[in-house]
């Protein structure tokens, strides 16, 4: 059995599976501030999920840059309590066995490409849209190589007596502060349009940058926001190629990060 895990800023995703075909049950819990409170959930909810079955391996993501080794978050912004903790050395205390640990985004990224919505395409951008913006690119069914993790939503896209990245302007949380309402009370679609420009041009960047064959959009603020119309402005916006990637949600959606960390 494989313990895969998926730890998020305000949520914590922890699945099982059996083999490298399919998650068989999967739990969802508040991500607790403390790192310490975090393991013990963690180690309480895994075992519960194994019912007494011996796991072999775990894998899973987290929000934030990883350090070299990938054994710990550096510096994740809606996590600080779990930032510069030794994750993969407590996991493997807990379990003694084998721990991977990624990206959470591009882990995300990875589950989409292989099982999910980037299925037979080469190259896969993926983008999450929700309390921050997080990403990554999947070239052949594997997270491209990279010196320092993928951070799409960290691009600035606007210039004017301060820079503005793309998660300023369209995450959940900048939407929140814009507007006073979270974004699944937002009904109003001129709103959803300009969020949708918005996003298009960090898109051209990403298009231009990455040249993927797809781009998908992952996350809870795409729950509100028409595709449709982050295609149409990506098409009127970029210039230097023939046609625009297709534009597609999520599949898996919030599981992608688990079906990622089975891949």
């Amino acid at each position: 059995m494989y313990l895969l895990f998926d730890i998020g800023g305000t949520k914590m995703r922890i699945g099982v599976a059996e083999n490298f075909k399919k998650i068989s049950k999967t739990v969802i819990l508040p991500t607790p501030k403390s790192f310490a409170d975090g393991m013990a959930l963690f180690e309480k909810a895994a075992k519960e999920l194994a019912s007494g079955k011996k796991i072999e391996a775990v894998a899973g993501g987290i929000t934030g840059p990883l350090d070299k080794n990938k054994t710990m978050i550096l510096n994740a912004l809606n996590l600080r309590g779990w930032s510069k903790k030794p994750l993969v050395k407590e996991l493997k205390k807990i379990f003694k066995v084998p721990v991977f640990l990624e990206n959470d985004a591009a882990l995300a990224g990875l589950g989409e490409a292989t099982f999910g919505a980037g299925v037979g395409k080469k190259i896969v951008a993926y983008l999450t849209v929700s309390t921050g913006v997080g990403g990554a690119r999947i070239v052949n069914e594997k997270i491209d190589q990279n010196a320092f993790g993928f951070e799409p939503g960290h691009q600035i896209i606007f210039l004017n007596k301060e820079a503005i990245t793309l998660e300023n302007m369209v995450s959940g949380t900048a939407i929140e502060k814009k507007y006073g309402k979270k974004p699944y009370e937002i009904y109003d679609g001129k709103i959803w349009d300009k969020v949708a420009k918005n996003l298009a041009y960090g898109l051209h960047n990403v298009t231009v940058l990455w040249s993927p064959d797809i781009i998908i959009l992952g996350g809870s603020v795409m729950k509100s926001l028409p595709v449709e119309r982050v295609q149409y402005h990506l098409s009127k916006i970029l210039k230097i190629f023939p046609k625009p990637p297709l534009i597609k949600k999520s599949k898996l959606g919030d599981l992608a990060g688990l079906h990622g960390a089975l891949a």
